[in-house]
């Protein structure tokens, strides 16, 4: 499978705010199978936005260069196909 060109994050920890190197990303909400429709988020000019399926708050983060903190939020490929 081919790596997402978009970040995909999620909120498997259940973490309060899930911190985001991106501004436009997906929020996948759990890992599959668990997952909720996957939903295209772009914060635009704020800094922060709350996913409107599962209520994470995402915050922006530039030094995280499109990673996510935890780390553990962050899709990985073999992931996706779980």
């Amino acid at each position: 499978m081919a790596e997402h060109s978009t970040p995909h994050f999620h909120n498997q920890p259940g973490v309060p705010v899930v911190r985001v190197g991106a501004k436009e990303f997906m929020c996948i909400g759990a890992l599959p199978p668990f997952d909720h429709p996957h939903i295209f988020i772009d914060m635009g000019a704020d800094s922060e936005a709350v996913c409107p399926y599962c209520s994470t708050l995402y915050k922006f983060d530039a030094a995280l260069h499109g990673h996510a903190d935890p780390a553990a939020c962050e899709l990985k490929p073999d992931q996706a196909a779980a």
